[in-house]
């Protein structure tokens, strides 16, 4: 009950005068504050006063208390009097943190060291000490009445030097066991100062039954046998933070690949859904069993409902399903975690500023409860001045007014998170996760099998006969079985076709060993349908996704249906995920060819999904699949230079020239690349130099890893073919095209050059190119001449595509798509001279409405074309969807047959 007997804070005070914690403290060391350099307290203030205390004779333990109270009524002053930022407020008492550890643990191991030597390996190397820093000291974001959770580990196994003597060796594992003690009695002991920092080591191996302090050995066999999925969640905030001068130490390396991959998979991870709902509960069990009989202690902003810890629970989940695959999500703090995620789309902006707002307003809240009394409680005080105060100092006028804005901020992250882990309904009676509780809440396989299809439920009796099904664990079953059920469920309801479910158990039979998607599919019901939806509608997509089953985690994007392909945005990401990459020297070739597999897959996959849903048209989904190889031969050109050796130059003076579909930015689902490579670098070096960079370029683009490839590279289009150079100067290049010299270019090789452009180097060489191939293409050319050799090549192309009798084949038959593609050839070649408007690479419907406003074709016949054109290409497109042959009955497509035979007799004057 509320006291009504106490007045509301006196305005002619400051504001941080009403907190008793901070009037004890004037009483107590009013004479040692001003050796706190004014301004928020940093490692740089705090280093001089911790000496100026030691120097008047302070012993090294009460020195490093009564700093702590220093910096303290420092912060209230800082928060409370002049609204000092949070990060103010937390970076302070993080580097107090990070000094007082350092101070102890140097003083710790000096003390050590004169008894019985440093600690050294077998080899005789010493051994380092870390630190590390869980939770908020490791995010970098303690509050004011923090505990510290601390991990201690050590390098290697070996003894210390002992004495000269040769007595006091002990093992390095006693050696840093004492230390620890030290340090403990140095900043967490209770003395007449008080405290430092309340030190808490559970997180570590084995909680309080295991040793203080493991090598990293110890550690990672402990993380790949042992631990549990919560200490997952743990450790994505861990950090060395002591000793000060080993924190960036090359030999952390080692205890970073002993960490990164048990936090972070290699695939999407949502099985993690289930342990979190399982830590949240206990928490929220824990909070409610501490309130019962006390209804005041459930207002705590930390613990109950829309609270602190759900907001991190929000990003730590995200964070650790996704950080796997995407490294740039891999942050401490909440406040950089969260417009990661929204960079990454799995956050709408408006949520992630609401959950920042409502993190900083409850962190500021949690800060005021501690300034009262110094006591580590999150729970708002009941006693009416106390809470008017803290109005006060967050800039309210009354406590109702505050109370309102908490409650507002505290329900959209109940919200957010009911909304990310299905509700507080999901977990009623023990009943959480995806496998939705206990096995006996779950159905066997044999009940759901009658009200399958038979082809699906014949299917599904195949897995049986399948190893990887006897290997499942208990919950992928449950989770198996319950998918079935839903299937089933839509099928009866007709939300889905049976054809989907046949190609979904295909693809969850393959997939048996990751159960984190059968995980996903549970936790995602909308992703579930749209999935059946993919499965359902094309051959090529259920092949696709059965080959590159991450990317279906991109059904899971609102913003999925209404976006297009960005290139810069999508190189952006990737710089951003390979600097992550780079922070913890995870940057080798392997991890990045990886990184651009799985991008590149999942953005394909994006446009196939908008493909399949009618939201764009073929056309453009050419131009999203031509800019996205653009981009990965852009970003794969740049990362490869830069890991060649021997380069002799920062910026290569290099170039690549597409063709065919690349160069008529047609590409499809699954095209090559035709590449010329061309390097404009009078080095003399040079030739061998790109000649190494090329095999590079290709191999990187070719090369099948764990997560498949890119592209297959077709290099034949270079000077001389597949005998020529595979990189060739850019001088020789134009000298071949242009019939200087003795080697020439050949007609087809022109034609060629119709559908080329420049994808990537200089803007220098780019409009050498330019220059290049409006020369080749408005060169003077007879008639004649030149309509018998394009209506040769045709004739043999055409042959070497044999069609079956009483089929048309929409690319190869006469009146099909290549005799459109050989009469534009023809038209721009012949009259682009002077046609200026001919000669811009901008694909044959564009080239085709030129022509005729050049008077180059009959009135309406460029436009009529166009159209048989394109009816021609979305036949061709769906059928390569479906994985079905390009032929249709001769009798089918009549008019565009008719309308390509138009053309070619008017162009070409041959029936």
């Amino acid at each position: 009950m509320a006291h009504t007997d106490i007045t509301p804070p006196q305005a002619s005070l400051p504001l941080s005068e009403h907190s008793r914690f901070v009037q004890r403290l004037h009483r107590r060391y009013e004479g040692l504050l001003d050796l706190l350099p004014s301004g928020p307290p940093t490692h740089a203030t705090m280093a001089p006063t911790l000496a100026a205390l030691l120097a008047q004779g302070y012993a090294l333990g009460a020195a490093l208390r009564i700093l702590r109270q220093l910096v303290m009524e420092r912060l209230v002053q800082l928060d409370c009097d002049l609204q000092a930022d949070l990060a103010t407020i937390t970076q302070g008492v993080t580097e107090l943190a990070e000094l007082t550890l350092d101070a102890a643990c140097t003083a710790a191991r000096a003390e050590l060291d004169s008894r019985h030597g440093a600690p050294r390996d077998a080899d005789g190397n010493p051994v380092q000490l870390w630190i590390i820093g869980m939770g908020k000291l490791g995010a970098r974001e303690l509050n004011v009445s923090s505990d510290i959770d601390l991990i201690y580990i050590y390098e290697q196994e070996g003894e210390t030097l002992g004495q000269p003597d040769g007595r006091g060796k002990l093992s390095n594992h006693e050696y840093f066991i004492r230390a620890i003690k030290l340090i403990y009695q140095l900043i967490g002991e209770t003395t007449e100062h008080g405290f430092v920092f309340r030190v808490d080591l559970m997180l570590r191996p084995n909680g309080n039954s295991g040793p203080a302090a493991i090598s990293v050995a110890a550690l990672e066999d402990y993380l790949q046998t042992h631990g549990r999925e919560w200490e997952r969640f743990a450790w994505l905030k861990s950090r060395i933070v002591a000793p000060l001068a080993d924190t960036r130490s090359p030999n952390v390396q080692a205890l970073r690949s002993a960490v990164l991959p048990f936090v972070f998979r290699r695939y999407l991870d949502y099985a993690v859904f289930d342990s979190l709902r399982s830590l949240h509960r206990q928490i929220r069990e824990h909070a409610a069993k501490r309130s019962a009989g006390h209804p005041e202690r459930a207002n705590d902003v930390k613990l109950s409902r829309g609270g602190i810890r759900e907001i991190e629970f929000i990003v730590q989940l995200l964070q650790v399903v996704r950080g796997g695959q995407f490294p740039e999500l891999r942050c401490r703090a909440t406040l950089e975690a969260l417009p990661r995620l929204e960079r990454a789309n799995l956050m709408a902006p408006e949520t992630a500023q609401a959950l920042a707002d409502a993190y900083i307003f409850l962190r500021k809240v949690e800060h005021r409860i501690q300034y009262l009394d110094d006591q580590q409680t999150h729970v708002l005080p009941t006693r009416d001045d106390d809470l008017l105060w803290m109005a006060r100092t967050l800039g309210y006028d009354d406590e109702c007014r505050f109370l309102h804005q908490l409650d507002a901020h505290r329900e959209l992250v109940a919200q957010e998170f009911d909304k990310l882990l299905g509700g507080s309904e999901a977990c009623k009676g023990g009943q959480c996760g995806g496998a939705k509780g206990a096995a006996a809440s779950v159905p066997e396989l044999e009940t759901v099998l009658p009200k399958l299809p038979e082809a699906v439920r014949e299917r599904v009796l195949q897995w049986q006969r399948n190893p990887r099904y006897s290997y499942l664990s208990d919950a992928g079953r449950s989770r198996l079985v319950l998918l079935l059920q839903r299937t089933a469920q839509w099928l009866g309801q007709g939300q889905v076709s049976e054809i989907a479910a046949v190609r979904l158990a295909d693809w969850m039979e393959s997939l048996l060993r990751r159960e984190s998607y059968l995980a996903m599919l549970q936790e995602r019901p909308a992703v579930h349908e749209k999935l059946m939806h993919m499965l359902g509608a094309a051959k090529w997509p259920a092949r696709y996704m059965l080959q590159h089953p991450g990317v279906i985690d991109e059904l899971a994007s609102d913003a999925l249906m209404h976006e297009r392909f960005n290139p810069q945005e999508f190189e952006a990401d990737l710089e951003r995920r390979r600097a992550a990459l780079q922070s913890t020297a995870e940057d080798d070739d392997e991890n990045l060819l990886n990184l651009l597999r799985r991008a590149h897959h999942a953005e394909t996959f994006r446009t196939l999904a908008r493909d399949i849903e009618q939201q764009i048209t073929v056309e453009q989904v050419a131009d999203d699949l031509s800019a996205l190889a653009d981009a990965i031969l852009r970003i794969t050109t740049r990362w490869c230079w830069g890991r060649l050796k021997n380069i002799h130059r920062e910026e290569p003076q290099f170039g690549i020239i597409g063709y065919g579909k690349l160069g008529g930015k047609e590409l499809g689902y699954g095209s090559d690349l035709d590449i010329v490579f061309v390097f404009d670098d009078e080095d003399e070096r040079a030739p061998e130099v790109y000649s190494a960079f090329v095999r590079k370029l290709i191999s990187w683009l070719t090369v099948k890893t764990g997560e498949g490839d890119l592209f297959e590279i077709d290099t034949a289009l270079r000077p001389n073919g597949n005998s020529g150079l595979l990189v060739t100067s850019f001088d020789s290049y134009a000298n071949y095209q242009q019939q200087r010299g003795s080697n020439t270019a050949w007609t087809w090789e022109h034609q060629a050059m119709t559908r080329s452009r420049f994808v990537l180097g200089s803007p220098a060489l780019a409009a050498r190119f330019d220059a290049v191939r409006e020369a080749v293409i408005t060169a003077p050319r007879d008639a004649a001449a030149l309509g018998s050799e394009i209506a040769t090549m045709r004739e043999r192309v055409r042959s070497a595509h044999k069609v079956p009798a009483g089929l048309f084949d929409v690319k190869h038959s006469v009146g099909g798509m290549m005799d459109v593609e050989f009469v534009v050839q023809y038209l721009v070649l012949l009259h682009s001279a002077c046609n200026p408007e001919l000669r811009p690479n901008l694909g044959n419907i564009s080239l085709l409405r030129r022509a005729e406003s050049a008077g180059l074709l009959p009135e309406g016949m460029g436009e009529t074309t166009a159209n048989a054109y394109r009816a021609l290409r979305r036949v061709q497109h769906l059928a390569r969807l479906n994985e079905a042959p390009t032929q249709v009955p001769e009798t089918a497509l009549l008019e565009e047959q008719q309308t390509v035979r138009a053309l070619w007799k008017t162009v070409l004057q041959t029936a």
